[in-house]
């Protein structure tokens, strides 16, 4: 068996393409009405449809889950975050870990939690 694909539920899909590939680089794959297949195996899901397959509220900001990224420049990222037109909801600026590793913490504008570390 193998993981093919991470799918996080997005309020506005266009919004969140433009973020991922604004703050990621991450393109399209695939755009399928409200399923898009971004680069590096990030499946954004349209609210309304996955709701409708759970029948049960997403609940945001849940801080239940991470999606996790690694950048070795995590200087340049944290600055381009900073400089970004996003409104970026921090967990954690960029703070060294006790072993040594550097990482950012936030939320995308639908409040899935994402951690940069550096390698």
């Amino acid at each position: 068996m193998i993981l093919k694909n991470v799918l996080i539920v997005v309020k506005d899909i266009e919004r969140s393409k433009k973020f991922y590939k604004d703050i990621f680089g991450l393109d399209v794959i695939l755009d399928n009405e409200g399923n898009v297949i971004l680069t590096g195996g990030l499946v954004l899901q349209d609210y309304s449809i996955w709701t409708d397959f759970i029948d049960a509220p997403v609940i945001s900001h849940n801080n239940a889950c991470e999606l996790y990224f690694e950048e070795p420049d995590i200087e340049a990222f944290a600055l381009k975050l900073d400089k970004s037109p996003y409104d970026i909801h921090y967990v954690n600026r960029l703070m060294t870990h006790s072993w040594g590793q550097r990482v950012i913490r936030f939320y995308d504008p639908d409040g899935n939690l994402i951690e940069v570390g550096t390698p």
